[in-house]
């Protein structure tokens, strides 16, 4: 397990993670998507604070494009079938080791990305089999300040948290 101090980047879920998991669909698809104000504001706090944040999401979503250019969160891949692969391209790209990256994820998809980091967590509401592979759980669930736990304690352990 890497220690939370020398994380440099970390890769975030959508469904589940900044969300709820819920999908909400009119007519014409799927029409809206709640993300928590704080979780928004942890993500600020770590990028200011030099830490890396990209998102890996299985689905696509324009609010997803949406928020994260609202965030400063310019590495997004959405539509991913393998997130694993997704993750090496990303690190290649951005020259950063993997065991130098966390991730908060929520479902059995996730577990590629999960074996391929330095430091894997997850919601509190995650699949079990999630849970049992994460090095770090968080007390909330997805959607409901989550992320602003992890990021919170991740500045904590960098000494860095206002």
């Amino acid at each position: 397990m890497t220690p939370a101090a020398e994380i440099a980047l970390v890769v975030l879920d959508v469904d589940g993670v900044l969300t709820d998991g819920r999908l909400w669909y009119g007519a014409d698809g799927e029409d809206h998507k709640a993300f928590n104000v704080r979780d928004g504001h942890g993500i600020k706090q770590l990028i200011a604070a030099g830490v890396g944040v990209a998102v890996i999401s299985g689905r696509r979503s324009p609010a997803v494009t949406a928020r994260m250019r609202e965030l400063g969160v310019s590495d997004v891949a959405q539509g991913v079938g393998d997130k694993a692969r997704a993750l090496a391209e990303l690190l290649k790209r951005n020259a950063i080791e993997a065991r130098r990256v966390a991730c908060l994820v929520d479902d059995t998809p996730d577990l590629g990305l999960m074996a391929a980091v330095g430091l894997p967590a997850a919601v509190a509401d995650a699949h079990p089999a999630v849970l049992a592979a994460a090095q770090h759980v968080t007390r909330a669930p997805g959607g409901r300040g989550a992320v602003r736990e992890f990021c919170d304690w991740l500045l904590e352990s960098r000494g860095t948290h206002p």
